[in-house]
């Protein structure tokens, strides 16, 4: 049966995202009346006839001619049946026309950078950005002819347009690239005032150009792996694509690695021809593991968001930290971060750093006595972890630029997970305070710890 001729249901596209991961782009008569999507685990597909085979292929590579014809199946580097449901599903928390998914979330990031970013383009990124980024954005892009300026968390507006007009590359601007909430210190981007710059580069690219043709439009990119798809919705806000790590929040079980893209399906088709010949997408079965994961998304992150309001709070009392970073503890007193969390986040999240007194051997003593908290790194999943972000996820940033980010011999990264608040708060206690090793109660909250 050719699914592809399957009406939708009605109603579908209408329902809230955590209702429709139940079943949204898939029908059961496609696959001997199973329930659940299977994992169609194949690497090629038959073509009905020789002619539609062409016509599969052209469409693949982008040629002209196939507008209102519709997509065979072709070759799982290419297109797969349960990547595919993961896609139409994937763009529903972001309201999205399209979504692209990959190996890895750096393989979506890097993707994506190399779909629309040529020689002598300009990017612009925020500052700080999770290291593997941070990476491929100063070592790879360069080597590639793509210039690259940062900017830093509290700089208004103006200052980032006269940062890029001073450099003199204000006519080579094709991308603005954000990391918000920024990895590991939660700083917030403004992403309405991102796209807004893009968008006036972008008219001042179709004034200066000789035609509408030539005119190139700047892209708005938003890294949204902290926060989503629940706690923000970049393109709501004026971004062009949002990426996500899908390892992450959205994969939630730390037992698969992938990636994801959301946008508008002209920019999602360029991503995804850029992606068969890269050949980082996923395969169908970490796709199908991805569906599972979708059901009890909305559910994971709740339950982290809200474990994690309690042990902010808890270490906030603690003599033996230095420092809170928590987006749930931003008040009037904070600014213009403040006025941007409370603009553009639905919550608070579930990602805590901390600065534990006593520098680099302080952070270590604490991480090395963890019981149930794994010393790892990653995030988002259902267990909870920490890791020393100096000198593991951003160990590669020059030290000097570390510093003045905010990434300090003592910073700590929370991930929290769902387990019970007071487990994690007694966990954090002993670790700590190692060498109190007896049970006593916290007054404040009434737990044992």
């Amino acid at each position: 049966m050719d699914h592809r001729r399957i009406p939708p249901v009605q109603g579908e596209e209408n329902m809230a995202p955590e209702t429709a991961m139940l079943g949204y782009g898939y029908y059961p008569e496609w696959s001997e009346g199973a329930v659940k999507c299977p994992n169609f685990q194949t690497s090629t597909f038959v073509f009905p006839t020789a002619e539609a085979g062409k016509t599969y292929f052209e469409m693949a590579m982008g040629k002209p001619g196939h507008e209102n014809d519709t997509m065979g199946l072709i070759y799982s580097r290419i297109n797969n049946p349960t990547v595919e449901i993961l896609e139409n599903r994937l763009k529903l928390w972001d309201k999205a026309e399209a979504a692209a998914v990959f190996s890895s979330g750096m393989s979506a990031i890097s993707t994506t950078l190399l779909t629309f970013l040529r020689p002598g383009d300009l990017l612009l990124y925020s500052n700080p950005l999770y290291g593997g980024t941070h990476k491929f954005i100063h070592s790879i892009l360069p080597a590639f002819g793509v210039e690259i300026l940062g900017f830093q968390p509290n700089q208004t507006r103006e200052e980032i347009i006269s940062m890029i007009d001073a450099s003199g590359l204000g006519k080579k601007l094709r991308m603005i690239y954000v990391e918000t909430p920024a990895n590991p210190t939660n700083h917030l981007i403004d992403i309405r005032m991102a796209s807004d710059i893009a968008a006036s580069y972008t008219a001042k690219n179709l004034a200066d150009a000789k035609s509408p043709e030539m005119a190139r439009r700047v892209l708005t990119v938003v890294d949204n792996t902290y926060m989503g798809p629940i706690w923000q919705h970049p393109l709501q806000l004026g971004a062009d694509i949002v990426l996500y790590s899908a390892t992450k929040y959205i994969g939630g079980h730390s037992d698969l690695i992938a990636g994801a893209a959301t946008g508008s399906a002209s920019l999602m088709t360029a991503v995804k021809r850029m992606r068969t010949v890269m050949g980082t997408n996923t395969d169908s079965h970490t796709a199908w593991l991805l569906l599972r994961s979708l059901e009890t998304l909305m559910i994971r992150m709740n339950a982290a968001e809200a474990n994690a309001k309690e042990v902010a709070a808890w270490l906030v009392k603690h003599p033996a930290v230095e420092k809170v970073i928590y987006l749930g503890h931003l008040n009037e007193s904070d600014g213009n971060q403040y006025a941007i969390y409370k603009s553009q986040c639905k919550g608070a999240g579930a990602m805590i750093s901390f600065v534990v007194k006593g520098g680099e051997k302080g952070a270590f003593r604490f991480l090395n006595h963890l019981h149930h908290i794994k010393l790892a790194v990653s995030l988002g999943g259902t267990e909870s972890l920490a890791e020393h972000p100096g000198t593991m996820t951003h160990s590669d940033v020059p030290e000097e630029e570390k510093l003045s980010l905010g990434i300090v011999p003592g910073l700590v990264r929370l991930s929290v997970g769902v387990e019970r608040a007071a487990d994690l708060i007694a966990d954090l206690q002993q670790a700590l305070e190692p060498e109190h090793v007896h049970l006593h109660t916290d007054p404040a909250f009434g737990h044992i710890l």
